[in-house]
């Protein structure tokens, strides 16, 4: 056989095998694409968009991990920044159950409609709160009922073991699965970040209003207080970020001793009268007395909502917080607000046009 025959046999071969490389991949393709159903992002899905498929739902994986974050009708767009910034942080398998009144619902689930955010929506009944907060006119204003949504965690999931709380005014840096397998000692029900362990507590809590002890939130003065045997220079801790064991906080009624402690207060007046609307730390305060874990400080930098925060914090130590939490006045959807920048990056604009980052609606003005 002489060269050139051998040539064009080796050619054929070639042509062959590639025929039958592009025939099972037609195959496959088309086994693929009629495997998608409802569920998944509609349209078609190209062979060579690997940036959408490795984005796709499938492709996160693990045990559920329930996030619990609530969602008033005037912060709905803090809330779902929140989500996606977790969302977008991590491939792990995140249930957001987001906790807003009934009359918020149609505004939310449109918005989320427009997201890939796995979650549920869980109607709050603010009737239950009767008889446990202040009825005062001057105090009622300062009250916001969804705040205290976290004292019924295992109402709202009940085949959680294990849930994490957060805050509306965050933004999540790290991957939430890591603060989800925060270690609970034995008996604890929840872990805080502790208000005198972290960078972001020292010389900002004065400028802030911010109170960083027991005695910022309760009145020692009170015989009800005197009695619990505290300390009033304990290290208080910031109850807008926490992991929680559920199994254990059912089992230790925490819930019915939360309420025991609002509805005290609500006769007798036992909080600090410096204290702002910060009414749902004060009896998380006494139900956890030297009774709860540590999260790690950088998943709570918290008082970037803070007078002169953007002079506190260089932009090296908020590039590597795991999580931001603009706790204060200034949040960094509102006017003015530190870090703002970095708010935007996670922002879902809202498709019904309703809610808007103030200070871009004015610039768009």
């Amino acid at each position: 056989m002489t060269v050139r025959r051998v040539n064009v046999v080796i050619l054929v071969l070639l042509v062959v095998a590639f025929l039958i490389v592009l025939h099972r991949n037609l195959l496959n393709l088309n086994d693929f694409l009629n495997q998608e159903t409802s569920d998944t992002v509609p349209g078609m899905i190209l062979p060579f968009e690997t940036d959408f498929l490795l984005g796709r739902k499938a492709m996160r994986s693990g045990e559920e991990i329930p996030v619990l974050i609530t969602a008033p009708e005037e912060r709905l767009g803090a809330a779902v920044t929140a989500m996606n910034s977790i969302y977008r942080n991590s491939k792990a398998n995140v249930v957001f159950n987001i906790v807003t009144l009934n009359e918020s619902v149609v505004h939310l689930s449109t918005w989320l409609s427009k997201t890939d955010l796995k979650h549920k929506i869980i109607v709050f009944d603010p009737s239950i709160l009767l008889g446990k907060i202040p009825t005062d006119a001057q105090k009622m204003e300062t009250v916001r009922p969804l705040t205290f949504a976290r004292f019924y965690m295992p109402a709202f999931l009940p085949d959680a073991e294990k849930a994490i709380y957060l805050d509306d005014d965050v933004i999540v840096q790290g991957d939430i699965r890591e603060l989800f397998n925060t270690s609970l000692k034995s008996g604890h029900v929840a872990a805080f970040s502790e208000d005198c362990d972290s960078a972001s507590s020292k010389g900002i809590v004065r400028g802030a209003g911010n109170q960083n002890s027991y005695i910022g939130y309760l009145d020692f003065k009170k015989e009800a207080i005197k009695k619990l045997g505290m300390r009033a220079n304990t290290c208080s801790f910031n109850p807008g970020v926490f992991v929680a064991n559920l199994t254990e906080w059912k089992q230790q009624n925490v819930t019915s001793q939360l309420e025991f402690w609002m509805e005290r207060n609500a006769k007798e007046d036992l909080y600090s009268k410096t204290l702002a609307d910060c009414m749902t730390t004060p009896p998380m305060l006494i139900v956890f007395y030297k009774h709860h874990s540590n999260i790690d400080p950088m998943w709570n930098v918290r008082h970037l909502g803070a007078t002169g925060a953007g002079n506190r914090y260089s932009a090296q130590f908020v590039k590597a917080a795991k999580l931001l939490h603009w706790n204060g006045h200034y949040k960094p959807w509102g006017r003015t607000s530190s870090f703002s920048d970095i708010w935007d990056k996670w922002y879902i604009p809202d498709p019904t046009g309703k809610f808007h980052p103030i200070r871009k609606h004015v610039e768009e003005k």
